[in-house]
């Protein structure tokens, strides 16, 4: 599975929370540990929609779909 780098920055009274790799994923929390925990949410939400809108994109389309791990198809 690919790693993601998580980003935690406190700003006044809460932690803003963001990963590098995915555009989209962001939050917030009032402790470390809640923007942690919404940060989780916050990726599978963005994967999620990103899947839904290719999805959309390529309706009608001849494609071809392939599951993938880090270094290569899974095949």
């Amino acid at each position: 599975m690919e790693k993601f780098t998580a980003v935690f920055e406190k700003s006044d009274d809460w932690w803003i929370a963001f990963v590098e790799e995915l555009p989209g994923a962001n939050t917030q929390g009032e402790t470390l540990d809640e923007a942690r925990e919404n940060l989780k949410e916050a990726i599978q939400l963005t994967i999620a929609a990103n899947r839904e809108i290719a999805r959309r994109q390529s309706a009608g389309k001849k494609i071809v779909r392939e599951k993938m791990r880090r270094r290569g198809l899974w095949r």
